[in-house]
């Protein structure tokens, strides 16, 4: 995610929050406030009617309970305080048309006031359980007011609106005890029950007084309620209920009250009326209160919406402003750092690598900036300089890892090249012994490994092969010089094109990467499976496969090494692995060339070397003038020995799929073999094997010859009745691989001139005889080493 989105985001997380935070509050706000004036609105409309019915069915159940006992005019008060209870049912019912209030409970209540009345006027039934029917729906009036106007989700109304609820409930409380008084009738007596019932009637209304109401009127309301209560009514009902606690007395069928309850009625209406004003101010003042509030709130929203408003519009503005200027910063920082990494950096580790002087000033310097911006750049000046001062030590490890590789390479190669004299001149003198030459042969063969493995050495501390090629080179060539290099070359098949050559500059370097990996496929098949080496021209270039019969190797291991032939590993890596430089080498080979170098599973379940040349290493074969690798030179012509006596030929021969090119016209009829140079496979006449023999590179088993052996003169080993015809066009020199023409040049020992033989004039007859005695030799050192092979 970029840094500019992660910023917007920064900001639009909080604005979200912020703006999600405002909208939901301001709607609870709303709400309340909604609903505030929604209870006012219902208190105003339903609430007077409601009280009214509270007081009368109060008036109604103590004219109840004087009529069961039996006192004068009792009917008559009863009536008047039925018909005042209908009248206000019937207001209640006609307002509390809200389903979503409870009011519904109170009106189930009132369905039920006739059948009671009825037992109230036929006295069936006790005078308690009639009584309770009243002062049930009294508590169902009570907790209605309590669920609807108390506003609890707000503290400040519900604090003001406790004392209106006590109110009601205290005023509950002392009718309960004129019910109970009434009950006593002109005897005076109450049961038991009727006793109990007033006093945990007076006891509820005086806590109620002073827990619930006098410590939370206000300074107006208890200045009323002081008046109230220092009346001589309220004091004279204070007197009659400690007459009554204090001044009963027991009898058998109950308890007898004193006479004080006769100014209980009087008293009662008196202070029920100031206590009624009293309840009806403090309903308003709750009102009132919810009014503003709900104001308020609204208010409050307001405010609360414009705040919100501005302070995202500055958080919005700040963000902008910030982002921008951080962002500016950063793409400088970061342009700077681009130019660093993509032009300052690689030009300071190419001078480091020729050896050249770095000026400091070009490298990005600490400012000293305490910002955050201004750290991130110091600490990439910082790593900028560390990674510099890694390159100039590693430079100079290279250096002199160079310069000691080279010297230890210079003085084995001197070492390897005399061996090579050596093995050379033992070949000539002891190539009458078949057997020892297939030794010092097979000797040859591992100097020349000595050879590459000193080649790798200098190719791994950074050097160069040195190609002392001048002309192009076939394709088929260069693949016969590379298996020449590898000790079991028997194995290798090759299959190429004539009509392809490549660059003199780097014949010597695709050479050793080929050899490298034909060295590495047969040292990991099976001993007598065949490494087929093969090439042809694609798209982009020259492709070279080398598919060998080897053991199965994981995907994993393949990206492992292909990560080794891609890119050129440190000294630290090289180490590790030491035993399998050889992935290593062509991998430098490859950089060098421009090439790609790919190990993949063959189809054969073994291990397939892809190699892609570039296009522009490549030439067109010119014309059909063979071009014979570098490491031969033109062979000197010897005297041949007698036939029954012939040496075998020390010259390096090609195996049968890819022959020297020669003379001889016949050799484009033989399996595996090519046309002669410059003439047509069907044109030419077959003329006799034994006129013209065609000298190979290398025997039917694959035996290398250092050197081969020219036609022998005719007064040695033909008679004179062979006259050599008079216009016999001259042989074409046999190859010979030159010593010391493919190395370094610190390997290169000073070499002793030879001897040129001059050209000899044999006839073809003395050419066929020679090359029979050859072929005769060679196939008898193959049988030989058939027989040695495991």
């Amino acid at each position: 995610m970029r840094l500019r989105t992660l910023l917007i985001w920064l900001a639009v997380v909080p604005t979200v929050a912020m703006g999600t935070q405002v909208t939901v509050t301001a709607d609870r706000l709303l709400e309340q406030s909604a609903r505030l004036r929604a209870d006012v609105e219902a208190a105003e409309r339903v609430g007077a009617p409601l009280y009214t019915l509270l007081v009368d069915m109060q008036e109604e159940r103590t004219a109840t309970a004087a009529q069961w006992a039996g006192t004068d005019g009792a009917e008559a008060e009863l009536r008047v305080r039925r018909a005042a209870t209908d009248t206000a049912a019937a207001e209640f019912r006609s307002l509390a048309d809200d389903p979503s209030r409870s009011f519904t409970e109170v009106t189930r209540q009132l369905d039920r006031l006739p059948a009671y009345r009825q037992r109230a006027d036929t006295r069936s039934g006790g005078a308690d359980s009639t009584l309770a029917y009243y002062s049930d729906v009294i508590g169902k009036v009570i907790q209605v007011y309590q669920q609807e106007f108390s506003h609890a989700e707000d503290a400040e109304l519900a604090q003001a609106s406790r004392p209106v609820v006590s109110m009601l409930q205290a005023t509950e409380m002392v009718a309960r005890e004129d019910t109970v008084l009434a009950l006593a009738g002109p005897s005076g007596e109450l049961s038991f029950v009727g006793y109990d019932q007033f006093v945990s009637s007076l006891g509820a209304q005086r806590y109620l007084h002073e827990a619930l109401i006098v410590p939370h009127l206000t300074e107006r309301d208890e200045r009323f309620y002081e008046r109230v209560v220092g009346s001589e009514d309220w004091q004279a009902k204070t007197r009659i209920e400690n007459a009554v606690l204090s001044g009963h007395k027991d009898t058998v069928a109950g308890i007898k009250v004193p006479a004080e309850v006769g100014g209980w009625k009087s008293a009662h209406a008196n202070f029920s009326v100031q206590m009624t004003t009293l309840n009806i101010d403090l309903a308003r003042s709750v009102l009132a209160r919810g009014e503003a509030k709900a104001a308020e709130l609204q208010a409050e929203v307001a405010w609360l919406i414009a705040g919100s408003g501005g302070g995202l519009l500055a958080v919005v503005v700040v963000v902008v402003f910030t982002t921008r200027s951080v962002l500016r910063r950063l793409r400088d920082l970061h342009e700077r750092t681009v130019t660093v990494a993509e032009e300052t950096l690689p030009d300071v580790v190419s001078r480091l690598e020729r050896g050249q002087t770095v000026d400091p000033g070009a490298l990005p310097s600490v400012s000293g900036d305490r910002d955050e911006v201004g750290r991130i750049s110091d600490a990439f000046a910082r790593a900028v300089a560390v990674s510099v001062d890694g390159h100039r030590r590693l430079a100079a490890e290279r250096h002199g890892f160079g310069l000691f590789a080279s010297g230890i390479a210079s003085r084995t190669g001197n070492l390897v090249s005399r061996q090579l004299s050596l093995t050379e001149d033992l070949q000539d003198t002891f190539g009458h012994d078949e057997a020892l030459l297939a030794q010092l042969m097979r000797s040859d063969q591992l100097t020349v490994g000595m050879r590459r493995q000193i080649e790798n050495l200098l190719i791994l501390a950074g050097g160069e092969v040195p190609d002392p090629h001048t002309e192009p080179m076939r394709v088929a060539d260069l693949l016969r010089e590379a298996a020449a290099e590898v000790e079991d070359f028997r194995r290798i098949e090759r299959q190429a094109l004539d009509e392809t050559s490549v660059e003199p500059s780097v014949i010597s370097q695709i050479s050793h990467l080929l050899a490298e990996l034909l060295d590495n496929a047969t040292r990991f098949s099976p001993p007598r499976s065949k490494v087929v080496i093969r090439a042809e021209l694609v798209a982009d270039g020259l492709t070279v496969e080398i598919e060998d019969r080897g053991p199965r190797v994981s995907p994993e291991r393949y990206e492992e090494m292909n990560g080794r032939l891609h890119q050129a590993p440190p000294y630290s890596v090289l180490a590790e692995n030491a035993h399998r430089l050889g992935l290593f080498v062509v991998g430098h080979l490859a950089d060098q060339l421009g090439a790609t170098v790919t190990l993949r599973r063959s189809v054969y379940g073994g291990t397939c070397a892809v190699v892609v040349l570039p296009a522009e290493l490549l030439l067109p074969t010119e014309g059909e003038t063979p071009r014979e690798p570098a490491r031969r030179e033109p062979a000197r012509r010897e005297p041949a020995l007698p036939a029954p006596a012939a040496e075998p030929a020390a010259a390096a021969v090609p195996a049968p799929s890819e022959p020297e090119p020669a003379a001889e016209p016949a050799a484009a009829e033989k399996p595996g073999r090519e046309p002669g140079p410059g003439k047509e496979p069907d044109s030419a006449p077959e003329p006799d094997p034994r006129a013209e023999p065609e000298p190979v590179a290398h025997t039917s088993a694959g035996l290398p010859s250092r050197r081969t052996k020219a036609p022998r003169p005719a007064a040695a080993a033909v008679p004179a009745a062979r006259p050599a015809p008079a216009a016999a066009p001259a042989r074409p020199a046999l190859p010979e691989r030159v010593p010391q023409t493919h190395i370094a040049d610190q390997l290169r020992a000073p070499r002793v001139p030879e001897t040129r033989v001059p050209q000899d004039t044999a006839t073809p007859e003395e050419v066929a005889d020679a090359w029979a005695d050859y072929e005769q030799g060679t196939q008898t050192v193959e049988e030989e080493l058939r027989r040695d092979q495991p």
